[in-house]
């Protein structure tokens, strides 16, 4: 049983920094036009500087500290940032700073998630360039069909394939340690670049191509959030054991490969992935990276999906639509409206960088500026959490963030050569959370004024006697302090009111999952013969706000206090219509960008899980 977890998280989880050293030391050595050469002194250190760069910021950082930091046995930066706000409590200021990395980690991952499915792909197949350059016109093609195919089946559900992810991760990874053993049969000398001193005389000896090495370096650690993030579809264990006994030490064997073969050979340094296979594996090789890859890109692909939805539920996204591909798996879904941005975010990358080399300069600034935010977040669990002493946190800070700053710094160089995009991929999907949220908090202190207090309207409709007729009307609201435009509505208009009246609030919380006997509270808005209650849902950003399916474990047919007769039961759904007026609060085209936000958020009707049939939608002016 454990074998078969461990080789699930296998296929899953290091998909992204499994096929780093297609790209890594390939990147390293062409960087600013070879600074780094393939000499024995630099091939040493750059070599030292991988394997220790993986060793902290992967081995210590995550897998053995920041996966401690689990959210309901949840990871990611959304629940790394959950952990951080429930430490320092009802602390205002420090929840803002929490919520605010939360959004950029976010914000940054998208453009990973834009980035990582080109460079892999294209990486790969550009390997038959090295078996026939004849076909280097075709490599371009051949991978804006294969993204085009992974895209397209998304709405099937990662389960159909994901029992051949980690069969076909095990086989890359024996490749990896077998290969790398072959380069480092032709230079055995190669071993020494393991010892940390090599790194710092490289460093000393040459600080400025040091500083633009770190910059390409990177790109061996790429993947090392998903350790994290992916946490909770299979837990620590089958991760940490998959890690040490498997990943690691084939990732360890490949660059010592690399790098022996590039000591042996200068020339290799063109691509020392495929020129450390002999000739007549180089085809397959080529065949198992580009799986190795689509699977790599299904990861982020996933990550993304699942970011949306954590986003959503906490507010920072408009609803979207959700669509659950497998019974098994509460983290195994599908937005459409994400996938198809992804995919042409992808495809308008592929077509204007054309080429991995390319697009290594601007891979790199997402990824450490995420990596940062973890750190932070993690600085602030540790102290309010876990109550580290200050020189842990010290030594923490300096460590793992003087590193991933270096990291950052160097990357910031490459934004003039395409470094631009990752970070305009950021600051945009940092405006769309931004402006949704502020928007949101206006609409609603809106919908307030004009909606009025609950009870008091309860109290006028027994002043007024009004008529009751048989059945169930359940109202979507966000509380039970205000009125549901749609019940008043119901009310001014019709001259009716259900015999029960059920207002319903969703509130999502900052957890994966809700334990269903902590799910609902419901109370009784008067005396239990009034028939008007308002229940209360709250909801993980891994749980499904299914109101008919909440409801329906509750009422029963023919309870006074609780009637709930699903054939009888109607869904009044308030619906705004928008208008943008000159009041403060947000600048004219935040608001215009919040309209159209609004208009293209998923239909509550959908989000809720809501029967069409029995479900009436009615308007309400609210002005922005």
């Amino acid at each position: 049983m454990q074998a078969g977890i461990t080789l699930a998280a296998l296929g899953v989880v290091f998909g992204d920094i499994g096929t780093s050293p297609l790209y890594g030391l390939q990147t390293v050595f062409s960087i600013d036009n070879h600074a780094v050469r393939p000499t024995p002194d630099d091939v040493f250190g750059v070599i030292s500087m991988v394997f220790w760069s993986v060793t902290l910021i992967v081995s210590i950082k995550y897998v053995m500290i920041v996966m401690r930091a689990d959210n309901d046995g949840e990871g990611g930066v959304m629940a790394l940032a959950a952990l951080a706000r429930r430490a320092f409590g009802i602390d205002s200021k420090r929840t803002v700073k929490v919520l605010l990395l939360a959004v950029i980690g976010a914000s940054l991952f998208y453009g990973d998630s834009v980035i990582t499915p080109a460079i892999s792909v294209l990486s790969a197949v550009e390997g038959v360039t090295v078996v026939q350059p004849s076909l280097h016109d075709w490599v371009l093609p051949i991978a804006i069909t294969i993204l085009t195919v992974l895209f397209a089946v998304q709405r099937f559900g990662t389960h159909k394939v994901g029992a051949l992810f980690g069969p076909v991760m095990l086989v890359w990874f024996t490749c990896l340690a077998l290969s790398g053993l072959r380069g480092v049969a032709h230079e055995p000398s190669v071993i020494r670049g393991i010892s940390p001193t090599y790194a710092f005389a490289f460093i000393t000896s040459h600080p400025k191509t040091t500083f633009i090495a770190m910059g390409a370096i990177v790109l061996c650690i790429t993947g090392a959030e998903a350790l994290y993030a992916d946490m909770g579809h299979f837990g620590r264990p089958p991760i940490r054991r998959a890690w040490f006994f498997i990943v690691f030490p084939a990732l360890t064997l490949q660059y010592l490969g690399q790098g022996g073969l590039i000591l042996h050979d200068p020339s290799a340094v063109s691509n020392p992935f495929f020129l450390l296979l002999p000739g007549w594996a180089r085809l397959p090789m080529v065949i198992l990276a580009t799986g190795a890859t689509v699977i790599a890109s299904q990861a982020v692909i996933s990550g993304a999906f699942s970011v949306s939805r954590q986003a959503s539920q906490l507010g920072l996204l408009p609803p979207l639509t959700v669509r659950q591909t497998s019974d098994a798996s509460a983290g195994q879904v599908y937005l459409p409206v994400v996938n198809a941005v992804l995919f042409v975010g992808v495809l308008v990358l592929m077509l204007l960088f054309r080429s991995s080399a390319r697009l290594a300069t601007a891979y790199g600034v997402s990824v450490t500026g995420a990596l940062l935010i973890d750190t932070v977040l993690l600085l602030y669990v540790a102290r309010g959490r876990w109550h580290w002493a200050t020189w842990k946190l010290v030594l923490m800070a300096v460590v793992f963030g003087g590193t991933e700053f270096t990291f950052f710094a160097a990357n910031l160089t490459k934004i003039g050569h395409g470094g631009w995009l990752p970070l305009l991929i950021a600051a945009l999907v940092f405006t769309v959370m931004t402006t949704w949220r502020r928007g949101r908090d206006i609409v609603t202190d809106n919908r307030i004024s004009s909606e009025g207090p609950l009870l008091s309207f309860i109290d006028e409709m027994k002043e007024q006697k009004v008529l009751r007729i048989p059945g169930t009307a359940v109202f979507p609201h966000p509380s039970k302090e205000t009125t549901p435009l749609a019940l008043r509505a119901n009310v001014t208009h019709n001259g009716v009111l259900h015999k029960t009246v059920i207002i319903f609030s969703a509130e999502p919380r900052n957890v994966p999952h809700i334990d269903p006997t902590d799910q609902v509270t419901i109370d009784h808005l008067g005396s239990p013969t009034d028939g008007i209650v308002h229940v209360t849902m709250r909801y993980g950003f891994f749980d499904e706000p299914n109101i008919p399916e909440v409801l329906g474990r509750y009422g029963t047919p023919g309870d006074p206090e609780f009637e709930l007769d699903p054939e009888r039961t109607s869904y009044f759904v308030s619906r705004a219509s928008l208008s943008v007026t000159r009041a403060p609060g947000m600048m004219r085209w935040r608001k215009k960008l919040f309209i159209t936000l609004a208009r293209n958020a998923a239909n509550p009707v959908g989000f809720f899980d809501l029967p069409e049939d029995q479900t009436v939608i009615m308007g309400s002016q609210v002005e922005v």
